[in-house]
């Protein structure tokens, strides 16, 4: 697999570089998203962890696969700034159990 950056840019003000990226992975399955991640941190130079992929699309038949990823200045502002689902996605969180709502538990102890 193959991963070359599109485009780059830096936002100061969330300590974070925006990158648009395609993944080539022609003759090959769809790659994971730990798999880009460990790719984009290798051609970008900064350890994996401060990488977090927002969204990939794959393109039917094509072999290549283009998305959208955050590279932060460290880890505790990824975890400030990112919603919990996309933490998840990238192994960098736990899935928060669900909340059950008080009309739920009212009709429950009738």
């Amino acid at each position: 697999m193959k991963v070359d950056i599109v485009s780059k840019n830096e936002n100061k003000n969330l300590a974070r570089v925006e990158v648009n990226f395609k993944a080539d992975h022609d003759g090959e399955t769809t790659p994971s998203r730990d798999a880009v991640r460990t790719a984009l941190a290798a051609a970008l130079g900064v350890p994996k962890e401060r990488v977090v992929i927002d969204e990939m699309a794959s393109k039917y038949g094509m072999g290549s696969t283009d998305g959208y990823a955050k590279v932060y200045d460290d880890v505790e502002t990824a975890k400030k700034y990112e919603k919990n689902y996309i933490l998840v996605r990238n192994g960098m969180a736990e899935k928060k159990p669900k909340r059950v709502k008080a009309s739920v538990v009212k009709k429950s102890k009738r």
